[in-house]
């Protein structure tokens, strides 16, 4: 069982920039994958951007609406996943959950996927004002 505790929510105003880490109880690379997702009030939760450790590892992946603007980052020393988000915009205010997926998937863009994920860590919330 990998539990996940993310960190480093807030509020920011419009073009600032916020670095959330997701602390894993193990290693990280013993999961195919983590990703960030959020949820904004009202709507559904959706895919933000992954990081691969097994087959690909490193390669990264982003949502269209963040590309440019947010990184996605490992250190596993410290079995900790991070999300870099810069130029923040008042439409990326939401509770930001990072998930691990213990096998890969298959399928075009399987990864944006919150089924195909197996932990979850609780959530911190991301507030961006105008």
């Amino acid at each position: 069982q990998v539990q996940l505790v993310e960190s480093g929510g807030g509020l920011v105003q419009a073009g600032g920039s916020l670095s959330l880490s997701c602390a894993a109880s193990e290693r990280t690379f013993s999961s195919d994958r983590v990703s960030w997702f959020r949820q904004a009030p009202g709507k559904e939760r959706e895919f933000v951007a992954a990081i691969r450790f097994w087959w690909s590892a490193g390669t990264t992946n982003y949502a269209d609406a963040v590309k440019g603007r947010f990184t996605i980052s490992t250190n596993n020393a410290k079995n900790t996943v991070y999300l870099q988000m810069n130029s923040l915009k008042p439409e990326d205010t939401a509770v930001y959950y990072c998930a691990a997926a213990r096998y890969a998937c298959s399928g075009y863009g399987c990864y944006g996927n919150s089924n195909e994920y197996d932990y979850w860590g609780q959530g911190t919330q991301v507030t961006v004002s105008s």
